[in-house]
């Protein structure tokens, strides 16, 4: 358990509306907020107390970025995790990486609430025609057919 005083720094990495709404709630409760965005003016950059821009896989960037924070989080699953794999050395990461990277494989994700007891839309894993055949006739229609990774 992290225990955060007001004042202290969360890192964000991510600066879309996710990361601009985390920043708001985070200076009403008196936190400071730095966001890590590799794209140019992320709409959390006008409400964060500091704004890094920088790729996610520049070591040196994201280095400096933990220094600042005293914890760190992500706004939304799409986060290299190599860049976790260098910024959990240095400062905590909340939710931890092993959430992260089960949030991007869509049928690890899928197996992993169901192995927790938690009751999810039927799925099947689709790699071929004859899978895509079998899935639609054991789940029927409509169905979605999405990646499992982006």
């Amino acid at each position: 358990m992290i225990d955060l005083k007001p004042g202290s720094a969360i890192g964000i990495l991510g600066g879309g509306q996710l990361g601009r709404m985390l920043s708001v709630a985070a200076s009403r409760l008196g936190f400071r907020t730095h966001i890590f965005e590799p794209g140019p003016n992320p709409p959390a950059a006008d409400v964060a107390h500091s704004v890094t821009t920088a790729p996610y896989d520049d070591i040196a960037a994201l280095t400096a970025f933990a220094e600042s924070v005293d914890v760190i989080t992500y706004e939304f699953e799409n986060i290299p995790t190599a860049a976790l794999n260098a910024l959990e050395a240095l400062k905590p990461i909340r939710p931890n990486r092993r959430a992260l990277a089960i949030s991007q494989d869509r049928l690890e994700e899928k197996a992993f609430l169901t192995s927790l007891g938690l009751t999810c839309a039927p799925y099947y894993a689709v790699n071929s025609l004859p899978d895509l055949h079998a899935a639609i006739a054991k789940i029927g229609t409509p169905s979605i057919l999405k990646t499992t990774r982006l």
